[in-house]
């Protein structure tokens, strides 16, 4: 049964003091999946951008599908601080009429005109302005000219946009931009205008119908230098730069269009409409915004020198972007994937050398990591979600998926790389649904795989010791680690008279003894010769 709009509203004004109340509650948990009751289809943001101020003025349209009845729901918009900053609501319409809201702390409660359905499809524009303390970051590059880069990564976009501010909500989304004309625009989407305004303004629209989570929904807005790199399989690759360092800027961005080609062809189709490289303000390395990738400023030197970076960003286009992580805290998902085919990209570009020098140099960030914390790749104790940027998320991550394919076998594991692709792309998943589909595609139970390098702290620790007599090599191999882990090891075997060997053992006790026959005398034995296994040793 419908309710009058002036009974919702004394029915919600008298909700507002318990929500007050409840708002810390509710923020801490504003990045909690919200299934059960909204699904965010589309958002469009009109921004008008100054020279004059870092007010921006915003207006949102947010298209919204309702799973169960309610009668309210909270989007995530920092409300405006005791310094000034943050994002003021002065409106919210529904079908054009206004309806009630509170905006307390970073969550915007809004109660819709009337009681939804499971099933119901609203729209909603919300009417704001104010100075964003984050998400947006309006300030100089490094030839001192004022500069507009989104930088959303983790949940940093409510900062500037009322969104839905966790990768388990994907939405399409268009960005509509008045700036100041002496701008280039570069935002998610295709480009589908540019206009000249009175006023010395310059109206800039894009449009993307990709679904992905707003940690990935962007504006780029600074005077750049711009250059068609070339086509990948139909997709266009540009290259946006300051113009002070624009011949750099064109050389080192443009290994974009062959680093696309070779994932495009290993996991499948590209997931974008475009892929624009953007030197910017970004705080990180790199930022895998959706089709056009943010670089840290520094990144154009001119010597083409950050080739991985480039691979790592377009990785996440397919792994991060289209198939996201359900939880944070399965982030490897998203920068382990990054990381391990990053390398694969290396090897097969610049060989085998490269590859193992980097899986070393990994394989030691990550022990050092583990002797000053053990905690597991999936940990979902953490709550600071910048937190995630270490070791365990990227190199071990990394590392799994090399002892992986190393279990598997090459072919299989691409074939279970496409195939999780193809099954979780423009939506989320968990570590449990890669392990479902590498071992559907393997034929293999990888439950104590998975268990051990994923779910439990640390790795193998490492003591060797070794005896030759009489014709017969003896091997101790000692996990001095608290639990075990199971596994298989290469031992390399160098003799005095140059020849080498290797002998692979299993590993599952916390001491083995291996007698290995040999007459030719032994200079050296060696763990894992070849750069397989995730262990450190004493």
């Amino acid at each position: 049964m419908k309710k009058s709009l002036l009974s919702n509203k004394l029915s919600f004004l008298a909700g507002v003091f318990v929500f007050v109340f409840c708002v810390n509650a509710v923020t801490a948990q504003r990045h909690m999946p919200r299934f059960e009751q909204i699904d965010v289809q589309h958002y469009a943001f009109h921004l008008k951008l100054s020279d004059e101020t870092d007010i921006i003025e915003g207006k949102a349209d947010v298209v919204v599908k309702f799973l169960k009845e309610g009668d309210s729901f909270i989007l995530d918009l920092a409300a405006i601080q005791t310094t000034g900053i943050g994002m003021e609501v002065s409106e919210i319409l529904e079908n054009g009429k206004p309806v009630p809201f509170v905006h307390e702390e970073e969550s915007l409660m809004i109660r819709p005109a009337d009681e939804v359905v499971a099933g119901a499809v609203r729209s909603y524009t919300i009417t704001y302005s104010g100075e964003p303390s984050d998400g947006l970051i309006i300030s100089k590059n490094k030839f001192g000219d004022r500069t507009f880069f989104g930088d959303n990564w983790p949940d940093r976009a409510h900062y500037w946009l009322p969104v839905v501010d966790h990768p388990s909500d994907k939405a399409t989304v268009e960005f509509l931009v008045n700036a100041p004309d002496h701008y280039q625009v570069v935002a998610t989407g295709r480009q589908i205008e540019e206009t000249n305004l009175e006023g010395g303004y310059k109206f800039t629209h894009y449009k993307s119908e990709v679904p992905m989570p707003p940690k990935v929904m962007v504006i780029g807005v600074a005077r750049f230098a711009v250059q068609l790199a070339g086509f990948s399989h139909g997709t266009p690759v540009t290259s946006w730069v300051y113009p002070q360092n624009r011949e750099e800027g064109f050389g080192d961005y443009g290994l974009a269009v062959q680093v696309l080609d070779y994932y495009t062809e290993r996991i499948g189709t590209y997931p974008n409409e475009k892929l624009a490289n953007v030197q910017s303000k970004t705080r990180y390395g790199g930022m895998e915004n959706a089709g056009n990738i943010f670089y840290y400023e520094n990144s154009v030197t001119g010597n083409k020198d950050h080739e991985a970076l480039i691979a790592h960003e377009i990785v996440h286009q397919w792994f991060g972007n289209s198939a996201s992580e359900l939880s944070w805290h399965h982030i490897w998902l998203s920068e382990g994937f990054a990381t391990y085919l990053t390398n694969l990209y290396m090897e097969d570009t610049h060989g085998e050398a490269i590859m193992m020098e980097r899986m070393q140099q990994e394989r030691n960030q990550v022990t050092r990591f583990a002797r000053r914390n053990m905690v597991p790749v999936v940990n979902p104790k953490i709550e600071d979600y910048n937190q995630l940027l270490n070791p365990n998320s990227y190199q071990k991550g990394g590392w799994v998926l090399h002892m992986l394919r190393h279990k598997l076998g090459k072919e299989v594991f691409w074939k279970g790389i496409q195939a999780y692709y193809e099954k979780f792309k423009l939506s989320n998943a968990l570590t449990s649904d890669f392990q479902a589909v590498m071992e559907d595609v393997s034929g293999q139970n990888l439950e104590s795989f998975f268990e051990q390098w994923i779910f439990r702290p640390g790795q193998p620790v490492l003591r060797k010791s070794w005896k030759q007599e009489n014709g017969n090599l003896e091997i101790e191999i000692t996990q001095t680690q608290p639990k075990p882990f199971d596994f298989s090891l290469e031992i390399g075997l160098n003799y005095e008279d140059g020849s080498t060997a290797i002998e692979t053992v299993t590993l599952g006790a916390k001491k083995k003894t291996f007698s290995i026959k040999t007459d030719k005398k032994v200079r050296e034995v060696i763990l894992d010769p070849n750069v397989k296994l995730l262990f450190e040793e004493q």
